[in-house]
């Protein structure tokens, strides 16, 4: 069995209120016998590196820390600060083998932009990760949802260019599922017919088309979503709030 948690768009701005929500999803999770921890973007708000100091002292965990970026971060810092290499603007992708499974973290952002891709080096570099290692379960996680959620406003700066991505997975079996952040609502979709899992925001909800409020909802409690994979390869997903 392989554990793993996945927290999205905590958006930390050096501010105790949104650093506290943050650090709520920490607690929690460092207390529970996990393989990893997934954070699959817009960790901070404004791409400043001392917003990225705060991120690394927040998300500090005894178990691995997976990331990527997303639409509210910046390739530099996120690189200097957070992942200790030195800054460079190209996609920050990452391959990682944790208790017999593949995790990619792909950068599907588009500098100065909120909409996302995965630029040609990317679908590039996740093809060729996942031919490595065809006989082992793999997890595709990026910020942006490659599919509408039917809400407009995500909808609008969803990722695209999405075929180039679903070809890939539709040509190794082993992707087990694509995770996502972005849309600060838990959702369950298919994508090249695979389960496509969207995590709960942190630091905000998203209010649901013909609910009342504005766009989101920042007194709702912070969520995170709990992903169980069996021996016989089957994905359950709980979504939970902190």
């Amino acid at each position: 069995m392989i554990v793993f948690a996945q927290l999205s768009d905590t958006h930390l701005d050096q501010s105790e209120h949104r650093a506290e929500r943050a650090a709520r999803v920490m607690d929690q999770l460092n207390g529970m016998p996990l393989d990893a921890v997934l954070v699959t973007g817009d960790i901070v708000d404004h791409g400043l590196p001392a917003e990225y100091e705060q991120a690394r002292k927040v998300l500090a965990s005894g178990h691995p820390v997976l990331t990527c970026p997303g639409n509210h971060d910046v390739r530099e810092p996120f690189r200097e600060v957070l992942l200790d290499e030195p800054p460079d603007d190209g996609p920050i992708n990452s391959a990682h083998e944790i208790a017999g499974a593949r995790f990619l973290m792909c950068d599907s952002t588009v500098p100065g932009k909120d909409h996302g891709l995965l630029d040609d080096e990317t679908i590039g570099w996740l093809d060729s990760r996942l031919a490595e290692a065809p006989g082992k379960p793999a997890f595709v996680c990026f910020h942006h949802p490659p599919v509408r959620l039917q809400i407009p406003y995500v909808d609008e700066i969803r990722q695209y260019r999405e075929e180039r991505l679903a070809e890939i997975i539709e040509r190794h079996p082993q992707v087990v599922a694509v995770l996502c952040g972005h849309a600060h609502t838990a959702a369950a979709t298919t994508f090249a017919g695979r389960p496509l899992l969207v995590a709960p925001g942190v630091v905000s909800t998203l209010v649901l088309p013909g609910q009342q409020g504005g766009i989101a909802d920042y007194d709702a409690p912070p969520g995170v979503a709990f992903h169980f994979l069996d021996g016989e390869g089957r994905l359950t997903t709980h979504f939970r709030i902190a």
